[in-house]
């Protein structure tokens, strides 16, 4: 079944804000009830948003395609499977998307609709761990859809539940996320002046992990002893 344009652009918008939503409002109420315990609080951040993945891209997958993130979408584009006009579209329904999803955030637990994001995240560290993040999100997308694409919501979900642990940066993994977190003092935050080397960070790590799975899933050809084996 195909969708139109304009329903998968909702779709894309809708599933980015729900995330969003689910990221920054985790967050918030992940700090009030932790007592000041950050690890604590992270915790209550990144089972929600792991587990929201997992409904998002099984409700919103079959409309389109259940990118969420500007990242994903470029992949996508270079693949062939999005056309430029479209990936465009997408992307500024997602970042669109993800906006609302912190404003919904914040109606929902009574403070200002927008609040610009106050907490420093920036580095080396930080920057390479965006990359490595976004690169092992597109690596996990592109396997998983090559040979179990039946598994690639949880696999998704569950790469970014760990992912939040193992990076330095939480693993944003995300520009329209990225964006959309500058609009937050919250627990999951991020001040205005460090979301350019996130995007950049993150864009690159997308390359990076469409460069290598296309190396990786590339088919090997076959020696000439045993081309010529073939045809004896």
């Amino acid at each position: 079944m195909s969708f139109s344009l304009g329903k998968r652009l909702m779709a894309e918008g809708l599933g980015a804000g729900l995330l969003v939503a689910t990221v920054v409002g985790s967050g918030i109420m992940a700090e009030r009830l932790a007592g000041g315990n950050v690890a604590l609080a992270l915790l209550g951040n990144t089972l929600p948003t792991g587990a929201i993945l997992v409904v998002l891209i099984l409700a919103f997958g079959p409309i389109s395609g259940a990118h969420f993130n500007p990242a994903v979408s470029v992949v996508m584009s270079l693949r062939g499977e999005l056309p430029s006009r479209e990936c465009a579209l997408y992307i500024a329904a997602q970042i669109i998307g993800a906006c609302l999803g912190t404003l919904a955030a914040h109606g929902m637990f009574e403070l200002p609709l927008i609040e610009f994001g106050i907490k420093a995240r920036t580095g080396p560290a930080q920057w390479f761990a965006e990359f490595v993040a976004t690169c092992g999100l597109l690596v996990t997308i592109l396997a998983i859809s090559r040979f179990r694409s039946e598994a690639i919501p949880v696999a998704v979900g569950l790469y970014i539940t760990a992912a939040y642990w193992f990076t330095a940066s939480t693993s944003f993994a995300n520009p329209a996320v990225t964006i959309a977190r500058a609009l937050t003092r919250s627990f999951s935050g991020i001040a205005p002046a460090d979301v350019p080397m996130f995007a950049i960070a993150q864009l690159a790590g997308a390359l990076a992990g469409l460069a290598l799975m296309h190396w990786l899933l590339s088919p090997t050809p076959a020696p000439a002893a045993t081309m010529a084996a073939k045809r004896s």
